[in-house]
């Protein structure tokens, strides 16, 4: 007997709870390529670090994007770097010029030592013949080229050591925070990165030697963060991990406010590189951990809290999980209306923030409302180009409430102060074009939408304007589905195969590359490209497990369309424990009774009725006939189909379709009788 499924068609969720929230979040946080703010002042002390972490910006793609209060287009672990490249640390008269041309005598001596030179040194890291040794802290540390010193202990990797050969932390110290400029110095000028981990590591080891003598040093955990830093700057985030973990666990928050602070520093960035994972759970597991030691130290009020909330309220969106973030942005917004003037700037991105909840919560009057507050206090503060940004999101709300015409004068007077603020080519403008497109698609205007997407796309596919690549991709995917409302498939599908590509299998995109795979796999099933379907849906699938996203509405419903384009494929068996698993996951997430769960069901009855397990393939469509029969009414066309197909599978079995005997108590329950006008 063929099997009978129910189609694949649309399928539900996979860009609107993967992609376009976080598309939002990305449209209200401004562009990434926009130049940074000129005459920002960089603090040079731990505590303004820890102090002004939230301020930082993030990766783009991370729930730890840049900060809705933030502008510029560093992410946070770049402005981290920044700011220890350019004396975050409490440098004690450490030697500038002599110190940098001693380098190779104060690590290794070919004359006293028997270890060799390392031959793959710059130029500029070797001592110069010119500068004066006498009085060189860098070389009594280790000891003059003489004779006489040749018996003297030498450095190793442990630490440095006194002359009664025990380490000195003091010596470990100045040598850990010389090799640790040495790996600012690279970073700031961007020259091998790789050189500079490795003096910073070793950096870490001689500050952990200098530590286990007395209390830890901040310099320590610092340099620990710098490490980490520069692991995620070459995108080797798994072993960030553990370094950040360490840093967590060093200090001891009643030793002061800076081991508080730094502890509260290496929670965010611990969450900041679990998010470029899309370990989301994780990530806003460790901003709540900062934010809870931030309080403790600053006080539940303080206006540097409010800005941790609005940072952890915007994970909290990234995971979907929008009830909790408007709590979380809520409370941001008491603080700095509580410690702020009116209409603050504070207060315009934490209301900014509060749209995006809403609208995205289908509460698009209340988005409207703080859409329009924040519009008008950044005008007040003078952020004109974030003014345009804003208006662009209501535009959206307009078009939420199908007030079309209020929609595109939002839209054009969004694109009109774009071009005007950021030149014509830029990808805001770009973004104005795809919501333009969008409206025009809605109301029948085909014409036009195709016209503005093929503007948004000649910004988009231009190879020369420096677009970050994951804005491209976005671009190139929300333009794609404006092609699928139109039916136009071919087009849409080669437009996700472009994003993919830009993406190039990121380690930090694993998410966003998931989401497009899985859309492109609806969009093959649609054109009849089974085999295409089913690769891009076992590579989305794979993706999500490894992040540990397999208990998601999201990977429920992608094993469903898989196991679809299984049966298509005939692999029967292995399109029933797609489905099999699929069940399990969307009874946990949705309920027995919702319509994806009841779409499975059905699914996984014509499987087993292929395979031979008819009882099984029975019982299954009893439940979900008995289900839609009291949902939907006995008259409705999916009802009809599926009490059809279990007419066939019962008369083959040779039974009538078993139905639940009612108790005489309830044919007698007089609240049972439900008034036919009631029912009107």
């Amino acid at each position: 007997m063929a099997v009978s499924v129910v189609s694949g068609g649309k399928m539900p969720g996979i860009v609107s709870e993967e992609i376009m929230e976080e598309e939002k979040v990305k449209e209200l946080n401004g562009n990434s390529s926009d130049p940074p703010i000129e005459g920002v002042l960089v603090h040079t002390s731990i505590e303004e670090l820890c102090d002004n972490l939230c301020e930082m910006q993030s990766s783009d793609q991370s729930p730890s994007r840049q900060s809705f209060g933030s502008y510029g287009d560093e992410s946070r672990i770049d402005s981290d770097l920044r700011h220890l490249a350019e004396g975050e640390m409490k440098e004690r008269d450490v030697l500038e010029e002599e110190g940098e041309e001693e380098e190779e005598d104060e690590v290794v001596k070919p004359e006293s030592s028997t270890e060799k030179v390392d031959t793959t040194k710059s130029d500029s890291e070797l001592p110069s013949k010119d500068v004066p040794k006498e009085n060189s802290p860098a070389e009594q540390e280790v000891g003059k080229k003489d004779d006489k010193n040749l018996n003297k202990p030498r450095r190793n990797k442990a630490g440095a050591k006194s002359q009664n050969g025990k380490e000195d932390p003091s010596e470990n110290s100045e040598l850990g925070r010389f090799l640790l400029k040495q790996a600012q110095n690279l970073i700031s000028s961007g020259d091998n990165p790789n050189k500079a981990l490795e003096l910073s590591v070793r950096a870490a080891k001689l500050f952990e030697a200098a530590a286990s003598n007395g209390k830890p040093r901040l310099e320590w955990i610092m340099c620990l963060h710098v490490t980490a830093a520069i692991h995620c700057k070459l995108e080797q985030y798994k072993e960030a991990i553990p370094i950040l973990q360490q840093s967590v666990e060093i200090p001891i928050i009643e030793e002061g406010e800076e081991y508080a602070l730094a502890k509260f520093a290496g929670y965010m960035q611990l969450g900041d590189t679990y998010a470029m994972l899309g370990q989301l759970e994780n990530s806003i597991s460790c901003y709540t951990e900062g934010l809870e030691i931030q309080e403790k130290v600053l006080g539940e009020n303080d206006p540097r809290v409010g800005e941790t909330c609005r940072y952890l309220a915007e994970a909290l969106v990234q995971a979907v999980r929008f009830d909790e973030a408007e709590q979380v942005c809520k409370r941001a917004l008491d603080i700095h209306r509580e410690n702020g003037a009116p209409a603050s700037i504070e207060e315009a991105a934490d209301r900014r923030l509060m749209g995006l909840i809403y609208e995205t919560k289908g509460d698009h009057e209340n988005a409207l409302e703080h859409l329009v507050l924040a519009s008008m206090a950044m005008a007040a503060n003078g952020q004109d180009s974030e003014v345009a940004l804003v208006d662009s999101s209501i535009g959206d709300s307009y078009l939420s409430l199908s007030r079309f015409d209020e929609a595109v004068f939002a839209y054009q007077k969004s694109l009109t102060a774009l071009k005007t603020a950021k030149g014509e080519n830029h990808p805001a403008v770009g973004s104005v074009f795809i919501r333009l497109a969008d409206l025009y698609n809605r109301t029948g205007k085909l014409r036009e939408a195709k016209s503005y997407c093929e503007n948004a796309l000649r910004i988009y596919e231009s190879p020369n304007l420096g677009i970050p690549p994951e804005e491209v991709a976005s671009g190139l995917t929300d333009i794609s589905a404006i092609y699928e409302s139109m039916n136009e498939l071919e087009q849409a599908i080669n437009l996700l195969q472009k994003a993919l590509k830009v993406y190039n299998n990121s380690p930090g995109q694993h998410s966003m590359i998931a989401g497009i795979e899985a859309q492109a796999g609806v969009l093959y099933y649609m054109s009849g490209k089974y085999s295409e379907s089913y690769d891009s849906f076992k590579s989305a699938i794979s993706k999500l497990r490894a992040m540990g996203k397999k208990k998601s509405t999201f990977f429920g419903i992608a094993l469903n369309q898989m196991g679809l384009a299984c049966v298509q494929r005939y692999a029967i068996d292995e399109a029933v424990e797609l489905f099999e698993e699929a069940k399990d996951i969307l009874e946990q997430e949705c309920g027995p009774y919702h319509p994806d769960t009841l779409g499975v069901y059905s699914n996984l009855a014509g499987t087993y009725d292929a395979i031979g397990r008819s009882e099984d393939a029975i019982e299954m469509l009893e439940h979900v006939v008995g289900i839609r029969e009291e949902k939907l009414g006995t008259a409705n066309p999916d009802v009809e189909d599926e009490k059809k197909r279990l007419a066939v599978l019962l008369k083959e079995a040779g039974r009538n379709r078993g139905r639940k005997a009612k108790s005489l108590e309830t044919l007698l329950d007089s609240n049972a009788i439900v008034p036919l006008r009631e029912e009107i």
